[in-house]
């Protein structure tokens, strides 16, 4: 019994043994601290993407229409002025009697289209004797008559070339208020471009704000270069700086856009002439064209006469043809002046400017047939 018992108590004492061993690995774990949070992150910003800047727009080049032939493209813009002389000079010779009141309407048509007194006498002086020497009769041979006339009363012997002379060629656009010589210059250099000339032009008419945009204008079709200067500058500084800008980039032709100005304003006319003087201290004028607005009649001529003995103008730019019934303007200016008129406007568009053909104009304004 005595050894139940003490068995007993060392069975406890080694159970109670063991579950002291074993409840410390049954306490918790203490708690450890929690893991230090990540400092805050900093946002940088992304780096900046380089852009590149759009490049300017430019405007594409425009090919001008070639001068070859243009006169006949544009032969139908002389309608009014067909009308006018052409049918109605071939209406008085075709009447059965050629006697000495024909011939004086002849006269009279001739003179109503402004081709002058004289010009008109021996134009009529001529016809008349060689249509009875050839006992001319029929509408056809009569018509040829009065072509073969006309051509020679345009004289078509006239060197009408717009001159090259060396690099830069200079040309000096002048002209009177509101002639639309600024608009006719920008033309005149399509024409140059079309014949495969380099041009410059300057902007010389400094007093009209719009003037130098619109040559600029007309130039950035075509791609051409301007100087210009500030509004009001001298107009002489900004031809001189033209013209050196030509010489330094080897230009073929320097176009100079001047002030229109009216004949008869002494100071203007004298300033024009200063272009001119300062011009030629680096380069020679090589052409002067006149602008004329040919609606303007026998007034055109006096314009022309004092621009001539100020910059002795070369040659004539005869605008507007198409919109007047007096196409005999154009035999007018040549006999009154001398100067052949080199180039003619018959529209509003950019190639409406054609270099001027006698023959073909003549035919025109007697109504040939379509070219």
């Amino acid at each position: 019994m005595e050894y139940l018992v003490i068995a007993l108590v060392l069975l406890g004492v080694l159970v109670l043994a063991g579950l002291g061993l074993v409840v410390p690995r049954l306490r918790r774990r203490p708690e450890l601290p929690p893991p230090p949070a990540p400092p805050p992150s900093v946002e940088t910003a992304p780096a900046p993407v380089e852009v590149e800047p759009e490049a300017p727009v430019l405007p594409e080049l425009e090919v001008p229409e070639p001068t070859a032939g243009r006169l006949v493209r544009l032969r139908a813009r002389l309608s009014r002025s067909q009308t006018a002389l052409g049918k109605g000079l071939l209406g008085l010779l075709s009447r059965d009697r050629l006697d000495d009141d024909v011939w004086d309407e002849v006269e009279e048509s001739l003179i109503t289209a402004d081709v002058g007194v004289e010009a008109t006498q021996e134009i009529v002086a001529r016809l008349r004797e060689r249509t009875r020497v050839l006992g001319t009769r029929s509408p056809e041979e009569l018509r040829g008559l009065l072509t073969e006339e006309l051509v020679e009363a345009l004289d078509p012997g006239l060197d009408r070339a717009l001159k090259r002379a060396g690099r830069p060629t200079v040309v000096m656009v002048v002209g009177v208020n509101g002639s639309g010589k600024t608009t006719t210059c920008g033309k005149i250099a399509r024409v140059l471009v079309a014949d495969g000339r380099s041009v410059l032009l300057g902007a010389a008419d400094t007093f009209r704000a719009a003037a130098a945009d619109q040559l600029a204008t007309w130039a950035s079709r075509v791609g051409a270069e301007v100087v210009r200067g500030p509004e009001g500058a001298d107009p002489a500084s900004v031809a001189f700086d033209a013209v050196r800008r030509g010489i330094e980039i080897e230009i073929d032709t320097v176009l100079v856009d001047t002030a229109g100005r009216l004949q008869n304003k002494v100071g203007l006319m004298d300033e024009l002439g200063k272009v001119k003087r300062v011009v030629e201290k680096q380069r020679q004028v090589d052409e002067t064209l006149l602008v004329l607005d040919a609606t303007t009649g026998q007034n055109g001529l006096e314009q022309a006469r004092v621009f001539t003995e100020v910059v002795d103008v070369t040659g004539v730019v005869l605008t507007k043809l198409d919109g007047t019934a007096k196409g005999g303007i154009v035999i007018a200016v040549q006999r009154k002046l001398g100067i052949p008129v080199k180039l003619v406007g018959l529209g509003e568009g950019p190639d409406d400017l054609a270099p001027f053909e006698p023959k073909p104009f003549v035919e025109a304004l007697l109504g040939g047939d379509e070219a």
